[in-house]
């Protein structure tokens, strides 16, 4: 169910994008200090999700972007407010190739209707057609002269 990366243990159905995660355990996860995913919370990098009593559970997804604000912080050298407009960006481009998918989807399904429509439509001409004698004729049109 779970890539590689996903500890053992982990509570039955849950997913990558389950809140499961304390933030000691994030912490080791993700290479990071846990005060500094404190810090990425307050910044709005890194949102965990929270328990009744307020408490930060972080999921194996919260764990992957921890890993790359990291690596783009470290080896892109990218300050954390151009981290956050990536995260940004790419989290747009997400919600856009899904909608994408589903206008696709709605798309395909309205050709479809169109064409059973169609369908539909020649096959009751086909009841009224009658046949008709085909005559050829040559007709001759001459002006008049003024």
């Amino acid at each position: 169910m779970f890539g590689s990366g996903f500890p053992s243990g982990m509570p039955h159905g849950a997913d990558e994008d389950t809140p499961v995660f304390v933030i000691s355990v994030a912490a080791q996860l993700s290479g990071l200090h846990a005060q500094t995913l404190r810090s990425y919370d307050r910044l709005g990098l890194v949102s965990p999700g929270r328990t009744s009593g307020g408490g930060r559970r972080y999921s194996m997804r919260d764990i992957a972007l921890l890993r790359e604000v990291q690596r783009l912080s470290q080896e892109e050298g990218v300050n954390l407010a151009g981290i956050k407009r990536i995260i940004e960006l790419e989290n747009q481009v997400e919600a856009l190739q899904h909608r994408l998918a589903e206008l696709t989807q709605e798309l395909a399904s309205a050709y479809a209707a169109a064409e059973q429509a169609a369908a539909a439509v020649h096959a009751s001409y086909r009841k009224e057609l009658v046949p008709v004698r085909q005559e050829n004729a040559l007709v001759v049109w001459r002006p008049r002269r003024r």
